[in-house]
């Protein structure tokens, strides 16, 4: 009788994880009165796992304008403008300047 040959262990390699496109928006956001006194910035990147740069902000009793600057998977800056939109928060792209980049 042949002597049992011991079978090795199928050696797996490790999954590939999906590749993730980062990418970075500059957007306006204009906050109705009834947000202004909402963490808006702070629960769009926690929710969504952003890394945000406020580049400039004023904020009265009638309306809040932001300009913010977005860095994080396109997935999720796709939708945090979506539910930026749901909460009735008014967002447009930063035209940017020629000399800006």
């Amino acid at each position: 009788m042949p002597a049992k040959v011991k079978k090795k262990g199928v050696r797996r390699l490790p999954k590939k994880r999906a590749r993730t496109e980062k990418g970075r928006q500059r957007l306006w956001l204009m906050y109705p009165p009834k947000h202004i006194t909402s963490p808006i910035v702070w629960e769009l990147i926690t929710r969504f796992e952003l890394m945000a740069n406020i580049r400039q902000a004023e904020v009265r009793d009638e309306i809040g304008i932001v300009c913010l600057e977005l860095e994080g998977e396109r997935a999720s800056l796709k939708k945090a403008t979506q539910w930026l939109d749901r909460k009735g928060v008014k967002v447009e792209p930063v035209e940017i300047n020629v000399i800006d980049g």
